[in-house]
């Protein structure tokens, strides 16, 4: 995902191409929201601090993110998601999964339809893509992070025990970095280790978690590919350069953030009743503020009093602030959204 933008950026600016390239901001403020592969190489990774990046690269170039551009792209590849099935279930701007055991071609091998994909993507977009090909959800999004960047690695049925068995446990999508610190510490390296654990066991040792690693580790994920998954907040936040301190321009800083939620809700004619108020301190402290109502809120005026309202009563807590963020919840329109699966990770240049 996070070479997505940067993979934009080089491809519509030549002079970026073949340089490490981080979208987002440097200096003191700037945070890494993606980078390109050649920055990768150097650890610079999405999250990061801009300092941190420019420390770990010194030649490393920063380039605003263009967000309207990467929906634009993002579109482009869906649509030819949808010429081979209507079973896409978007992740993100840059990750899907499609249900493919039907499809509109007629092809009869996953595989192929994969190839056909990936060809189709780098033709019109410019870009290229990796995808994973596997049975079930689980295992299509950790074979489709097998062969980065331009790869593909298909998982057959009779390979996916023997697979699983041998792959070391923080390549298990869903197992991060804490758990599998926590597993190694237990003597579970690999999918082998794993499954030596009984669903109890697992259970006790990492709660509602533990069950579900019993089951993926036994390549058992019944997971349908859902093209309308839940969507439960709308929300925006920004990172300021300098840090806030004082009410008045907390609010100002507040007013663009209020208005691109507003926009979002009522261009979805999506209204919720829940409104939270996200604050990040210069010391990283996350604050955070809800107020809740009997309807939904349909407003500008209405979510900008109570987003005001969730800061003034915030403002004992906190001498200045770093990040602002507005998210609204309890949406009116909380839309809900087994056979081979693709999972297609189109972020990489």
């Amino acid at each position: 995902m996070d070479a997505f933008f940067a993979s934009i950026e080089q491809r519509d600016n030549p002079e970026l191409r073949g340089k490490p390239v981080a979208v987002g901001g440097g200096g003191t403020r700037g945070v890494v929201a993606s980078a390109s592969y050649e920055a990768r190489r150097y650890g610079v990774r999405s999250a990061m601090p801009g300092m941190t990046a420019q420390r770990l690269c010194q030649n490393i170039v920063f380039v605003r993110g263009r967000f309207s551009a990467y929906q634009e792209v993002s579109r482009q590849i869906r649509s030819i998601f949808l010429d081979y099935t209507d079973l896409v279930e978007p992740l993100s701007l840059d990750e899907a999964y499609l249900d493919v055991t039907e499809n509109k071609k007629g092809i009869n091998s996953a595989m192929q339809i994969a190839i056909d994909i990936r060809r189709r993507i780098e033709e019109e977009t410019g870009l290229t893509a990796s995808a994973g090909v596997s049975f079930n959800k689980f295992l299509a999004k950790v074979a489709s992070d097998i062969n980065k960047p331009n790869g593909m690695k298909t998982i057959l049925p009779e390979e996916a025990l023997d697979f699983l068995a041998k792959l070391p446990v923080e390549k298990f999508h869903g197992i991060g970095k804490v758990t599998a610190e926590r597993m190694k510490k237990m003597g579970i390296r690999t999918g082998s280790d794993l499954r030596s654990f009984s669903k109890i066991e697992l259970a006790q040792r990492f709660g509602k978690a533990g069950r579900h690693y019993y089951h993926i580790v036994r390549a058992e994920d019944n997971r349908p590919v859902n093209p309308n998954r839940i969507r439960k907040s709308i929300g925006a936040e920004r990172t300021f350069f300098e840090d806030v301190s004082e009410t008045t321009e907390m609010k100002e800083r507040l007013v663009p953030i209020i208005q691109t939620v507003f926009d979002h809700m009522v261009k979805h004619d999506n209204f919720g009743r829940t409104v939270t108020l996200k604050i990040k301190t210069p010391e990283f402290k996350i604050i955070s503020r809800s107020r809740s109502f009997g309807g939904e809120i349909r407003t500008l005026d209405a979510l900008q009093q109570t987003s005001f309202e969730l800061l003034d009563a915030s403002r004992h807590e906190i001498e200045a602030v770093r990040l602002l963020g507005i998210s609204v919840s309890n949406l009116e329109k909380e839309m809900m959204g087994e056979g081979m699966q693709l999972e297609f990770d189109f972020g990489d240049l």
